[in-house]
């Protein structure tokens, strides 16, 4: 009687309604085993209490009844999801995030700060570094591609702007799809398109074509930005973040550096390059750009040996991946401090629920082009909606306060970077035309000019039977002069104009003079011949050697502000860091109404900078912190795409006031640096939070 047939027993268990049935005879039955009696089975439990005692059943697989409940309520859930509110989804979730942050905290500080991260830390650097250069390549080229290409003033206005409107459409488009597609394949394509697109520049000749591939380049490397601090910090911990994102930010620096240094040997070269006709020039500055892409193409190959950003991984649900990378950080970490027998202890790591999943389309269903438009127009969908979520209630008050303080830092910091060298160039040109030498009523004949006329006026001259041969004139001017019986041969001129002269007899060949340097005079019996090839435009001759200094010592001069900024951030706070930095800045506008000449606008170009530069970067730390892993790259999009529209503004008002006035452009800059640093002290301090 002891004994039962293992088919009865399998009647006697059986799942019923999600739980096992057990026959109700007061006796526990097994397979092949014997029951046992009352004696044994108080020896069996002796000494043990109630909450402590085995359940007898699992020895032989059957699940205990506690445990069967709880798995039908984890299980629920997933089978009422559908008919559920989708604001108790999205609670549900917030609530997930919640704990995933606090853990991943404790995940990343297990992990360690080392090798692994200080790897990384250069690989992005890099794309940091190529997004540094391209803000100087246009200005650097421009003097020399304005030849070469035959740009009015209009058009090198253009060129310069067309690089900050690439930005800023990047810097959205692809922050926001960061966060549906992943920080390393959207950093992928975003340098990819940037370095394609550099290269390709370099060798168009026409203008229209250079100014599109300059668009689509500054498009590729606007996305940088946003993904790069956002990709990075999900691999630091709290302790860490705010200094090592400012140390990060060095990278900008550095390649405003090597963008100045490359143009200064390269580009004085005119001679370097070649030449294929008539038609095809690939000159100096042609070299130069493709040197710029440098910094984008090596950052480009080591990112393919980096891993995705788990934190993003464990977002979207992929929490095996994650846990992978996560021990490859811990591992490469432990190995270089000599510890390779530490063990990673985490298991398990909560992942949010997910609640918008892209559905993938058969391959079965339309054709192949259908299929792609669905899946593009529900990716930009889902980053519209991650656009319109920085702007729900729970985000709107510090979205805004961002942007006005991102917006009034970058109309007046990129406002002053143009407008300073353009200063510098107006000192120039009143010191140059105070030397100017005047010449009345001089008579010349039977005398030959072969060599450069420059800086001069004269007025009611008369030249017979002269020769101009293998010459120049720079910056002439011949007023109410007469020409006689005159020869011109291989004659080039710069901002050279015959005003009210008469000229007679006089033969033009192989020369630049043009019919539009003739203003108001009487050309009787002369005659031009061959006149020569190309722009009839004339060009300033700029002081290159200048020029790149400046971009180096402005450059140069925020190296102080970034160690102090990186030194402090994680100090004195981000919201200090940026008031502070914003006020000490507009501090050191009001000092420019001294600075009367180059080398007193130089010097206060690098003390703007430098104090300017901390507020950059905490800008760029509190950016990231502010937001959840799922918005967080879009959110830097967006408010780095109204940097970049800042920039364009600042660009074109101030440049318009350059030899009329200093009081608007100063006075402008440093009320929107105040306002700005007083509205950043009302952000949220988040020196002590956890990535959410």
């Amino acid at each position: 009687d002891g004994y039962r047939n293992t088919n009865q027993v399998s009647d006697d268990y059986r799942y019923q309604d999600g739980s096992y049935d057990t026959p109700n005879d007061g006796y526990y039955r097994g397979g092949d085993e014997p029951a046992q009696d009352e004696d044994t089975q108080s020896d069996v439990t002796e000494g043990h209490d109630e909450d402590d005692e085995v359940y007898e059943g699992e020895y032989q697989g059957i699940p205990h009844p506690d445990d069967i409940k709880e798995k039908q309520k984890k299980r629920a859930p997933a089978v009422d999801d559908e008919y559920r509110d989708r604001a108790d989804l999205m609670a549900e979730r917030m609530e997930d995030e919640e704990q995933l942050a606090h853990q991943y905290e404790n995940i990343i500080e297990e992990c360690g700060h080392g090798r692994f991260q200080w790897t990384l830390f250069f690989v992005l650097g890099l794309a940091l570094m190529a997004d540094g250069v391209e803000v100087f390549v246009v200005g650097f080229v421009l003097p020399s591609a304005e030849k070469d290409m035959c740009l009015s003033s209009s058009n090198k206005g253009m060129l310069g702007l067309i690089v900050y409107l690439g930005m800023m459409v990047g810097a959205v488009l692809l922050g926001g799809l960061a966060d549906k597609l992943g920080r390393k394949q959207c950093l992928i394509i975003s340098l990819a398109i940037n370095a394609a697109f550099a290269f390709l520049s370099s060798f168009v000749q026409g203008y229209g074509f250079f100014l599109f591939c300059r668009l689509i380049s500054g498009l590729g490397i606007g996305g940088t930005l946003p993904i790069v601090f956002a990709y990075f910090s999900e691999f630091l911990s709290r302790e860490k973040r705010g200094e090592h994102l400012s140390w990060l930010c060095m990278f900008w620096m550095i390649g405003g550096i090597y963008a100045s240094a490359m143009a200064w040997s390269i580009i004085p070269h005119y001679g370097w390059g070649f030449s294929m006709g008539t038609k095809y020039h690939f000159h100096s500055w042609r070299v130069f750009v493709l040197v710029c892409a440098l910094p984008c193409i090596a950052s480009l190959v080591a990112l393919k040996f980096m891993p995705e950003s788990p934190r993003f991984l464990l977002e979207i649900g992929k929490h095996d991946e994650a846990w992978m990378i996560l021990k490859q950080v811990h591992d490469t970490n432990m190995r270089a401090k000599g510890e390779p027998e530490r063990v990673f202890t985490v298991s398990y790591i909560k992942t949010p629920k997910q609640v918008d999943e892209f559905i993938e389309i058969q391959s079965s269903t339309g054709t192949w082009y259908q299929r792609w438009l669905v899946r593009i127009t529900t990716t930009l969908k889902q980053v519209w909606d991650n656009v319109l979520y920085c702007l729900t209630a729970q985000y709107r008050m510090n979205t805004l306060m961002l942007a006005v303080v991102w917006f009034t830092m970058a109309l007046s910091y990129y406002g002053l970077i143009v407008w300073f060298p353009d200063m510098i160039r107006y000192f120039q040109d009143e010191a140059y035309d105070s030397r100017v030498k005047i010449f009345d009523e001089e008579e010349v004949s039977h005398f030959t000019f072969n060599f450069t006329l420059e800086n001069q006026i004269h007025r009611n001259g008369e030249y017979r039977n002269d020769k101009f041969i293998g010459m120049k004139f720079k910056e002439v001017r011949f007023e109410d002069s007469l020409f006689e019986d005159c020869y011109f041969e291989d004659v080039r001129s710069t901002e050279t104009f015959f005003e009210n002269c008469t000229i007679i007899s006089t033969v033009f060949y192989n020369t630049d003079l043009y019919e539009h340097k003739f203003i108001n005079c009487r050309l009787i019996n002369s005659t031009f011949m061959k006149e020569k090839e190309g722009c009839h435009i004339d060009f300033e001759e700029d002081n290159d050697f200048l020029i790149y200094l400046v971009s180096f010592l402005g450059s140069l001069s925020v190296l102080p502000g970034n160690i102090i900024s990186a030194l402090l951030m994680d100090k004195i706070g981000r919201i200090k860091m940026i008031g502070g930095s914003m006020l000490i800045s507009a501090v050191c506008c009001f000092f420019l109404f001294f600075g009367n000449s180059e080398s007193a606008m130089i010097g206060w170009q690098c003390l703007f900078c430098g104090a300017s530069i901390a507020a950059w970067n905490a800008l760029d730390v509190i950016t990231v912190e502010l937001y959840p892993t799922d918005k967080r790259a879009t959110a830097f999009g967006i408010l780095n795409g109204l940097c970049k529209f800042g920039a364009i503004l600042g660009n074109s008002i101030f440049s318009s006031f350059v030899g009329i006035t200093k009081v608007v452009p100063i006075l402008l800059a440093s009320s929107a640096l105040v306002g700005g640093g007083l509205l950043a002290l009302r952000l949220p301090e988040t020196r002590e939070q956890v990535l959410m």
